[in-house]
């Protein structure tokens, strides 16, 4: 503690130190975070294996957005979901991006495995686990509906067996 520091305490003028925190991010600012990815790699000229990893993760993330109410705002898929789209695709496809593409795409840098190799397992892995976090939002939907289908069983003895709607036309 300071010399001023202390006089303010004695003082009684001390206040706490005001932080500012982040707002966290929307939907907006996913979807932007998502098509600046998206810019990126039509200027830096990723190759189609990239790109068609890139649509398939900002597709599954398009289509979490509005369902993340439902894993509940503060848990860990919501976050992982936001981080994806905000950090961790901009930062593998930035990284890959900033290199020479021929260097990028032939030379090994880790073991046997080029910048390109790289690239495309951490896509892959992301891609997996938004589909894995897409599974579960709509999960519980999904149940619900189970557990309406058998109410419906319970309630009326029989399941449809499809076709004949049985709505009295021959």
């Amino acid at each position: 503690m300071g010399l001023t520091s202390w006089w303010r305490r004695v003082r009684g003028t001390t206040t706490a130190p005001e932080y500012a925190v982040p707002a966290a991010p929307t939907e907006r600012d996913v979807l932007a975070a998502l098509n600046r990815v998206n810019d990126l790699l039509h200027e830096g000229g990723a190759p189609p294996v990239v790109v068609s990893r890139v649509v398939r993760i900002a597709r599954t993330i398009q289509q979490t957005l509005p369902r993340l109410r439902d894993l509940g705002l503060g848990s860990q898929e919501s976050y992982s979901v936001v981080a994806t789209a905000t950090d961790y695709l901009p930062e593998a496809v930035g990284g890959y991006l900033r290199l020479p593409r021929e260097w990028a795409d032939t030379r090994p840098v880790d073991g046997s495995k080029t910048s390109l190799m790289l690239l495309v397992e951490q896509l892959d892995l992301l891609g997996a686990t938004m589909d894995r976090i897409f599974d579960a939002a709509n999960r519980a939907d999904a149940q619900a509906l189970v557990a309406h289908s058998r109410f419906l069983e319970a309630k009326f003895g029989h399941t449809a067996t499809g076709g004949d709607l049985g709505l009295g036309t021959p």
